[in-house]
């Protein structure tokens, strides 16, 4: 019973981690045809639109919030 439970518990964190590999690879693509169409194009402009929004929201250094984000998303990458 409890194998079962871990194999499950394994299954489910290993699905979860293949979704989230690709939802963060449409962002990236997103953003970057965001950056190279403008934010006015269907779909890539809601996603862009709401990152400087975020970035806005976080205050006048953006920049430096983005930067730090990506350094923890480095961080988190390593370690997995």
């Amino acid at each position: 019973m409890k194998l079962d439970f871990y194999y499950s518990l394994n299954k489910i964190k290993s699905y979860l981690k293949q979704v989230t590999d690709v939802l963060l690879l449409v962002v990236a693509v997103s953003l970057l045809l965001g950056i190279v169409f403008g934010p006015d194009a269907p779909f890539v402009g809601t996603v862009y639109s709401n990152l400087i929004e975020v970035l806005d929201a976080v205050g006048d250094n953006g920049i430096v919030a983005l930067v730090s984000l990506i350094i923890i998303f480095l961080i988190n990458k390593k370690q997995s």
